[in-house]
């Protein structure tokens, strides 16, 4: 099985809700640095893909709560990519404080041409890059 991306955040106070824990919204906004980071990695960054003519576009999200983050705690996001398809990749993370598994959330994005909007086949350039992290690969439609 391939090894997960790694990245690691720690929880800022602007970032908790009343409660002094991470405000619920903010996951998806660690996912979103998390998947930046596995671009840079996979691509050379977000922009290196633009460049190609290439962006992509969220089409489902979920997020599965187990735990609470709080402020300073640093968190440790686990990575994968499940699935790469036709026209769409699926990851996956896990958040985890020293440990404890926090969150699991699930992500699949559609490849769209950047001057059109349309959606698009993969690009094998893109297929290559996200190999490095692919830990299962199903049929998924176009």
């Amino acid at each position: 099985m391939a090894e997960p991306f790694i990245h690691r955040l720690r929880v800022r106070y602007a970032e908790c809700d009343p409660q002094g824990v991470l405000f619920n919204a903010n996951y998806l906004a660690y996912v979103d640095h998390t998947i930046t980071e596995l671009w840079r990695a996979a691509y050379g960054g977000y922009t290196a893909m633009l460049d190609r003519g290439i962006d992509i576009v969220v089409a489902e999200a979920s997020m599965r709560f187990l735990g609470s983050a709080r402020f300073d705690d640093q968190v440790t996001i686990e990575a994968r990519v499940t699935n790469i398809g036709t026209t769409s990749v699926t990851t996956s993370y896990r958040f985890l404080r020293e440990g404890e598994l926090l969150l699991e959330a699930a992500l699949r994005h559609v490849f769209i041409d950047r001057a059109t909007a349309a959606k698009t086949p993969m690009p094998e350039w893109a297929r290559d890059g996200l190999t490095p992290w692919l830990v299962q690969q199903t049929s998924e439609p176009a």
